[in-house]
């Protein structure tokens, strides 16, 4: 897909995705420009600015955009992305791109359009054909007749540096092999360096002259093509896809690198992705157990206890700098071999990125290998039988597809005139696209794509299983489900999977809501609060706007006087306004204090809530920023609001989900304000990301054993607002899903 990109202006071709009356996926292929905050749907590229589009879409406050990772739909790969307005549950565009890189740079784009767009109570996001656009609002200026937030700039600012946290380094190197840098983590050596821990994390890094795209798709794929640098690997298929950014994977391993007579290893895993806005990826693995794939006769299935790739483009994204890291209990069974095995082995099987390496500078320049001349994308040759099979069932699907569009042309005529967002999907398309004959197919999916492993000796109706009718499909969906085992515990029964990690769940009473969690400054008791030191976070110091340098905290504007740990079967909502609440106890003695809570609400079967106060002193009126964020409108709090996340203490895949970097929390995820006489409360739900998602049921696997650290702020943007002041902070201390208080 090619996309174009400048300050005011993205265009490129997308695809539709929709949902046919069975419930399955189809795309459709079109050419979408976004100016200002206009988004405009073609079914060609426009030859000249005055061609009308199909339909045109404004983008405004209302919308939100949310990532919703890597999907096949009829054998290609995309990374798709979702508009939704937030004033109607119903209206929603689903939009797909054929690379991370390109979803990215669309929903950047996007973001930017939203933030651009004041908001306007009175307005819809309304999507219609140009043609039958009414005269007043085609020939209205929205800028005039819209309402300006308070304090609003139309600008999002990229931050200069990769960490808000000022943090000692957690590694230590070792050793140097095949032009590899190889770490430990600090903690497991002793004061001379000897000792090492039984499954010690080790880290490989090395630069690939690979982009990070191109390295992302090497590494993501179970087919034919990692033969040609994993040495280890020699199956692999997934077993559950969970979402865009999740699954579980079996993979079995060569026993010819192993030391002699060590029995074949195997691992069934979670794998986590993500891309970051400056096109870092990010793949995490941790072991889990699942009901679909029992340990198997021949392997014995290790353990990983952590591990993963960062993936940092440098020299502008033409190189890239490749970390893997492994922390892996290999389950040896002889006591003598155990120690000095299980470390060789680790760093053996960390070597695969120098082979990576050598791959990519053996494929580099040459045009006919399977990774295209940009590196963006990775595709796997078929025989030429299987190609001329592909071209057949394309001829014999040429005429269908046309016959289709002229039905689409004719429901656009019929449909110009619908005012909502569903318009801009394709109303008449139900049926499966077979792909472009121009386009590429990303064969290792369709080799190990989102279907359980097989025997080895698979039969040849194998292959035709992806051509099943919709209606057969259904009904095979259908019975599977009919099929699942009762004798299942009730975690796998949730979820399919369970994590190494995970523990039975208590019932404790529940108390007033600010104190169901107790507070430990001594930072020694399990499952407490604290508040964390301000100097650890960087914010924006007095002349930020010129050079860009960010300070460390002196201080925070508020104090810390609660936490709540809860649990329940729905969202609590509005904990402020409780009259059992430590706030309504200040109200009700008629005390000036104003109060700020953030309640972070994490979705699934059973819902935990963890809620901070924090308490203002001094009046309002003498923080003019704070002033203006209390009684500001959501558009404005959703574009201020910042969140510094830190994980002092926990496992090296739990630091990676999580990272360092200030967030501005109302653009990745839903907030829902409550104001009350004497408080603001911030309604953070986790579940309105994907990605969000993703991390937060990583993290709660590890949580025991995690010291989690934020801070507050509200972004400043001009130099009246900086430098920057923390609202506070917190510390989190092990915190256990058993000691959560339910509601």
């Amino acid at each position: 897909m090619s996309v174009s990109q400048n300050d005011c202006k993205m265009e490129g071709w997308l695809y539709v995705i929709r949902s046919n009356r069975f419930g399955l996926q189809f795309s459709r292929k079109r050419y979408f420009i976004l100016q200002e905050n206009y988004l405009k749907c073609y079914k060609t590229r426009p030859i000249s600015q005055e061609e009308e589009p199909l339909r045109s879409a404004n983008i405004d406050s209302y919308i939100r955009i949310t990532d919703n990772g890597r999907e096949s739909i009829n054998r290609k790969v995309f990374f798709i992305f979702t508009l939704y307005n937030t004033l109607k549950d119903n209206d929603q565009l689903k939009l797909g791109a054929s690379s991370s890189e390109d979803a990215g740079k669309w929903i950047r784009s996007l973001q930017n359009a939203v933030v651009k767009e004041c908001p306007n109570p009175e307005k819809e996001f309304m999507s219609f054909s140009k043609k039958n656009w009414p005269p007043s609002r085609f020939g209205s200026s929205k800028r005039a007749d819209s309402k300006r937030s308070v304090g609003y700039y139309p600008f999002l600012q990229n931050e200069a540096v990769t960490s808000d946290v000022i943090a000692p380094s957690t590694w230590k190197i070792f050793g140097c092999q095949n032009g590899l840098r190889l770490f430990k983590e600090a903690e497991d050596w002793d004061s001379r360096g000897r000792h090492w821990d039984d499954h010690p994390a080790i880290m490989a890094v090395g630069m690939v002259d690979g982009t990070p795209e191109a390295i992302f798709r090497t590494l993501m794929s179970l087919g034919a093509s990692r033969s040609e640098w994993d040495f280890c690997f020699y199956r692999g298929s997934v077993v559950e896809h969970l979402d865009g950014h999740t699954d579980i994977l079996h993979k079995k391993f060569y026993s010819n690198w192993l030391p002699w007579g060590m029995r074949r290893r195997d691992l069934l895993l979670r794998r986590y992705w993500r891309r970051e806005e400056d096109g870092t990826y990010v793949i995490l693995y941790h072991s889990v157990i699942h009901k679909k794939c029992p340990p198997q006769k021949g392997y014995v299935r290790a353990c990983l206890k952590s591990g993963g790739y960062v993936i940092t483009p440098v020299n502008q994204g033409r190189e890239s700098l490749v970390k893997h890291m492994l922390a892996i209990d290999w389950k040896f069974w002889k006591v003598y071999l155990r120690p000095p095995s299980a470390r060789s082995v680790t760093i053996r099987m960390l070597e695969r990125i120098a082979a990576l390496r050598e791959l990519f500078r053996a494929k580099s320049g040459n045009h006919s290998s399977d990774f295209s001349s940009s590196g963006s994308s990775v595709k796997t040759m078929l025989p030429q039988a299987g190609m001329e099979d592909i071209e057949s069932e394309d001829k014999r699907h040429q005429k269908f597809e046309q016959n289709a569009d002229l039905k689409e042309n004719e429901a656009e005529k019929t449909n110009s005139g619908r005012r909502s967002l569903m318009s801009l999907n394709d109303a008449s398309d139900e049926f499966f696209d077979f792909p472009d004959s121009n386009e590429d197919i990303d064969f290792d999916f369709l080799e190990n794509g989102w279907y359980p492993e097989k025997s080895q000796e698979q039969p040849a109706s194998h292959i035709c299983q992806h051509r099943l009718s919709s209606a057969a499909v259904f009904v095979k969906k259908l019975h599977d489900l009919a099929e699942l085992p009762r004798n299942l515990s009730v975690a796998v029964q949730k979820k399919g999977y369970i994590d190494f990690q995970e523990l039975p769940k208590d019932e404790n009473g529940a108390t007033s809501y600010g104190n169901t969690l107790p507070k430990d400054s001594t930072y020694s008791l399990p499952c407490s609060w604290a508040t964390a030191e301000p100097s650890t976070f960087l914010i924006r110091g007095e002349n930020y706007l010129k050079d860009s340098q960010k300070i460390k905290a002196k201080g925070s504007l508020m104090q810390m006087v609660g936490a709540d740990w809860l649990r329940s079967d729905h969202r609590e909502d509005d904990l402020g306004s409780r009259p059992e609440s430590i706030i309504q106890k200040y109200a009700a003695q008629g005390r000036p204090e104003f109060f700020f809570v953030i309640n972070i609400q994490v979705p699934g079967a059973t819902q935990y809530t963890i809620a901070l106060y924090y308490m203002l002193k001094t009046p309002l009126e003498e923080t003019p920023l704070l002033h203006s964020f209390v009684h500001g409108d959501d558009a404005f709090r959703n574009s201020r609001f910042k969140l510094i996340p830190y994980i002092s203490k926990g496992s090296w895949i739990v630091k990676q989900s999580v990272g360092k970097k200030a967030c501005l929390v109302g653009q990745a995820l839903e907030i829902h304000y409550f104001r009350g006489k004497n408080y603001l409360e911030l309604d953070i739900d986790v579940g309105s990301s994907t990605v969000a998602r993703g991390v937060v049921s990583l993290v709660l696997g590890y949580l025991n054993n995690l010291v989690i650290e934020m801070a507050f702020l509200v972004q400043g943007n001009n130099e009246e607002e900086l430098p920057e002041i923390l609202l506070g902070t917190c510390r989190l201390n092990n915190l256990d899903v058993s000691k959560s208080v339910p509601v």
